[in-house]
């Protein structure tokens, strides 16, 4: 019962997120945003669905394995610096990458002291979410290739805002 509970609340959480992101996408087009990193967007929604349904196959593939309280709390702590960190950025979030010409990067929220906070949120997520449930291979595997996808966008990232003054 928990991990019903527990994937249907994930699957919310992140269809929610992308229902945000759409959201956001139309404000910044609407304001001249340009997108970039477009070549890489499909493989880390691809990376990210595969992350859920490995959840779900481990799970299941393990007979059900019983919930670890210790890493619940910690997936929640990490919740809430996501919930800090994406609305520091308000209609500025997105799952792809904007930038509107003129304006500069963010420097409220976790953006006052780290440079990328939600993707260190993310590396927190990918780890932690499958642990939950003690899914060792999934966190081990999402973890590697989660850390693969974030070069190649913090790269982007970074290229995108370096002509920016902070």
């Amino acid at each position: 019962m928990y991990f019903t509970i527990f994937i249907s609340f994930l699957i919310i959480q992140r269809l929610s997120e992308l229902l945000i992101a759409r959201r956001n996408e139309k404000w910044l087009l609407s304001q001249g945003a340009i997108q970039y990193g477009q070549s890489h967007y499909p493989f880390m929604i691809a990376m990210h669905t595969l992350f859920i349904v490995s959840i779900i196959a481990e799970y299941n593939l393990r007979g059900g394995t019983e919930i670890s309280w210790i890493f619940l709390a910690i997936f929640l702590a990490v919740l809430l610096f996501k919930f800090w960190a994406l609305s520091s950025l308000g209609k500025y979030w997105n799952t792809k990458i904007y930038r509107i010409p003129g304006v500069y990067p963010i420097k409220r929220g976790p953006y006052k002291f780290l440079k990328h906070p939600n993707y260190m949120e993310v590396v927190c997520e990918i780890a932690f979410i499958p642990l939950v449930f003690h899914l060792y291979y999934t966190a081990i595997i999402f973890t590697v290739l989660n850390a693969a996808m974030l070069s190649v966008r913090i790269t982007v990232e970074n290229r995108v805002w370096a002509d920016v003054r902070n």
